[in-house]
């Protein structure tokens, strides 16, 4: 049976080179809006965050998705995106 290859995507904030399903897309659409895409499908400008709470964490503290994303983030949505892996990383652990 023939091996399926693997999406790999960069993590903006550690820079490691992981498969598509252990990271978290973040985009920015048209609008100039912000979202999670849990999905990888959504339109817009995207950056993919590892599934660790303390790479949000340093992604918080640095600003390293405005940067990315080239707009200013709230920290409510950072708030978001770390409740969100928190729950993501809880989910793979079961």
């Amino acid at each position: 049976m023939k091996k399926r290859k693997i999406p790999m995507r960069k993590c903006v904030v550690s820079n490691e080179m992981k498969p598509k399903k252990e990271l978290v897309r973040i985009v920015k659409n048209q609008e100039g809006e912000i979202a999670i895409d849990p999905t990888g499908r959504m339109n817009g400008r995207g950056a993919y965050v590892s599934l660790e709470p303390e790479l949000v964490k340093k992604a918080w503290k640095q600003h390293i998705l405005d940067k990315h994303l080239e707009m200013t983030i709230s920290d409510e949505f950072y708030q978001e995106l770390y409740d969100y892996v928190e729950h993501q990383k809880a989910r793979s652990l079961l």
